[in-house]
């Protein structure tokens, strides 16, 4: 029998779901973390730049290339292992190496990107971290080298997967340019546990920097957006104050509505993106199901006050850029119906002036018609005068052939043109 035909895409959807696996390694380890993101459009970008720039860092080291339409990549480079991933608007990199340096968040320890490769990339920096996972040691030495390590204002800490670690970190850039994460993990924690914890820090902070942007887009859009709602106000008050006229108005309200949709459009796939980026960073926050270490604040509670203040701003700038739009939409239906009022009553008016034209003309047709009714009797009356002057032989005077001839013969025109007239009728 021949077997059933398999989908086209049945083994790429299956496997994409295992193609990005959590990375694994064991403590005590040093992880350097580099996201890239190419200027304008990212998500409409050329992919082969970023492998081209993946391969040339492999090739440093010798190591194998991945294959041309890949969107991941994981191998050894020297003595780091290194994950590479390509998302929709930017490239990942993650390089782990056995060991920790004796001097905390070393920026040698990022030495694995070398300066003129990243000097060459074809992109920019969106973040870069470096994390120290270590064994976990009492909580007093925790602390005191969380005091030494972070900011202690910002600082967010928790326990991680059921005690599994302590992850803490303050999200700011220290003065190598890079945030600070630390992993502090219990003797039996496994390396893919501990591989996880590592993975969903680099997600958080990577998807944070991204939903950022979209809250820089507001505030560069909000001057505009301003200036756009007082114009917008000031248009729906001369509408109704009646002083204008809509020939006036309308170039001013086409103006701003296609000024609001342009904004709409340059903004909408960065206002989509932001909300998606958001919805990651409080899906892998909650997915490290935190526990408060020592009272301190957890990576939800910091997201809370300093985080979500801002998403809130992004979506309170799209919802006011579509409530704006709207606002345009119903001032256009609003302008087009004053303009459709003002030509009925042109119309109407016009309708009323030909109305009257057409009664003046009747009423000229009616005098025409009796004009012309006498005088065509006239040269009625004579020509029947002629033909009758033989009569006047047998006594009969011409002025009585005459007037007897005029009122038949002046009937019998107004009876012809009468029937004349209701047959063109």
């Amino acid at each position: 029998m021949t077997p059933i035909e398999d989908h086209p895409l049945r083994f790429a959807l299956a496997n994409e779901l295992h193609a990005r696996p959590f990375p694994i390694s064991d403590a005590p380890c040093t992880v350097a973390y580099l996201a890239i993101k190419q200027p304008g459009i990212a998500a409409a970008r050329d992919r082969a730049l970023d492998r081209a720039h993946l391969i040339d860092l492999l090739d440093r080291h010798g190591a194998l290339h991945p294959q041309p339409d890949a969107t991941h990549y994981a191998g050894r480079i020297g003595r780091h292992w290194l994950k590479w991933e390509s998302h929709t608007e930017f490239v990942t990199y993650t390089a782990f190496a056995q060991g920790v340096s004796d001097r905390a968040f070393n920026p040698a320890d990022f030495e694995v990107f070398p300066p003129d490769w990243l000097h060459a990339a074809p992109g920019q920096r969106v973040t870069s971290a470096l994390l120290r996972v270590v064994h976990r040691p009492p909580e007093d030495e925790i602390r005191e080298a969380l005091a030494e390590w972070f900011v202690p204002e910002s600082l967010a800490v928790a326990h991680v997967l059921d005690r599994a670690a302590v992850a803490a970190g303050d999200f700011r850039i220290d003065p190598a340019g890079h945030m600070r994460f630390a992993v502090f993990v219990a003797p039996e924690t496994g390396e893919r546990r501990i591989g996880r914890v590592i993975q969903r820090l680099c997600e958080i902070e990577t998807y944070k920097a991204m939903s950022m942007l979209g809250f820089a887009r507001v505030k560069d859009l909000a001057p505009q957006l301003g200036q756009l709602d007082a114009r917008l106000t000031e248009l729906m008050v001369e509408m109704t104050d009646g002083k204008h006229q809509a020939e006036e108005l309308l170039p001013q309200l086409l103006s701003t509505s296609a000024e609001l949709e342009t904004m709409a459009a340059r903004s909408e796939f960065r206002f989509g993106a932001t909300g998606a980026y958001e919805a990651i960073v409080a899906q892998r926050i909650q997915s490290l199901r935190e526990e408060r270490f020592g009272g301190r604040q957890t990576f939800a509670d910091f997201m809370l006050r300093r985080y979500e203040p801002a998403m809130r701003t992004v979506k309170s700038a799209e919802q006011r850029l579509k409530r704006l739009s709207d606002r345009a939409i119903r001032a256009g239906d609003l302008l087009r119906t004053r303009v459709d009022v003002e030509r009925s009553a042109q119309n109407q008016a016009l309708l009323e002036s030909m109305d009257r034209r057409a009664d003046l003309a009747l009423r000229l047709q009616h005098t025409v018609e009796g004009l012309s009714v006498v005088a065509i009797s006239y040269y009625a009356v004579s020509l029947v005068g002629y033909l009758l002057y033989p009569l006047t032989e047998f006594g009969v005077s011409k002025g009585m052939l005459t007037a007897l001839v005029t009122l038949p013969v002046v009937a019998g025109v107004w009876w012809s043109i009468r029937r004349i007239r209701r047959r063109l009728e």
